[in-house]
């Protein structure tokens, strides 16, 4: 007659009487590092490398698998990217320094044409200005009303405002002023309606919309006087309103530069 066998099938302990560990008696828990009751494996624990990969567990504060890259945060490398995202201050910054240089340029704009080759100089400082307006980082929002009808709205209140004024004297300039009259509506509007915009949009829609526009309007006094103020206000106003209606500053930018060849032409 046979007896029964010494060990318990499919498991690495002997019987109770050879000391060893039974099948689950004195195994801990998954993960904790040890063997693995009936298998002889041990589990990685948390924060080792699992097996035959290389990658670092989760949870242990390393690396996620497959990227390499820390865990995403301020100042910290993006995951799979390798490079690192810009902190808010640093872009806060970035649009406070465009704003200041671009409002000094418009205010002693009114000099530099007086300069030699004031022409060239006032055509860079706006497409430095233009420049710097757009590559700033901004929020990104969805206007309530689309681009179309704020664009048409404009161009039709651009072309009314025209034919109130009645006609004018002859006032057709060469293709460069036209050219700059259409660089310097994009880089304003890349500046107050981008920019500026952006930076008080955290105050509210109101105190954006009206607060890019007084500015705006203020910014022009040097060049077109006191009493082009009203004009100037009611435009900005006009402008800014389709920065918001639209949710974008390339609205406000067609509607000016239309307006500055009409001035032009």
């Amino acid at each position: 007659m046979s007896t029964a066998p010494d060990t318990a099938p499919g498991s690495a302990a002997t019987g109770p009487k050879s000391g060893a560990v039974a099948s689950g008696s004195a195994a801990k828990a998954r993960g904790s590092g040890v063997v693995v009751a009936g298998t002889g494996v041990t589990a990685p624990e948390r924060g080792a490398t699992a097996p035959g990969t290389g990658v670092v567990a989760p949870g242990s504060g390393a690396p996620a698998p497959g990227t390499g890259a820390a865990a995403s945060g301020t100042g910290a490398p993006a995951l799979g990217t390798g490079a690192v995202a810009p902190r808010p201050g640093a872009i806060a910054a970035g649009g406070g320094v465009v704003v200041a240089g671009g409002l000094v340029f418009l205010l002693v704009r009114p000099t530099v044409v007086s300069f030699p080759f004031g022409v060239a100089l006032l055509a860079g400082g706006y497409l430095v200005l233009l420049v710097g307006g757009v590559v700033v980082r901004t929020r990104r929002e969805d206007g309530p009303l689309g681009w179309g009808v704020p664009l048409a709205f404009g161009l039709v209140a651009v072309a009314g405002a025209g034919v109130v004024a009645g006609p004018v004297a002859e006032r057709r300039v060469g293709a460069v002023a036209a050219g700059i009259a259409l660089l310097a509506a994009v880089a304003e509007e890349a500046l107050f309606r981008r920019v500026l915009y952006d930076r008080l949009l955290r105050f509210g829609v109101v105190a954006a919309v009206v607060g890019s526009a007084v500015v705006f309007a203020l910014i022009h006094l040097p060049s077109y006087g006191l009493a082009a103020m009203p004009v100037d206000l009611g435009a900005a106003l006009l402008l800014s309103w389709q920065r918001y209606a639209s949710g974008r500053w390339t609205v406000p930018a067609v509607t000016h530069a239309v307006a500055n060849l009409l001035a032009v032409t």
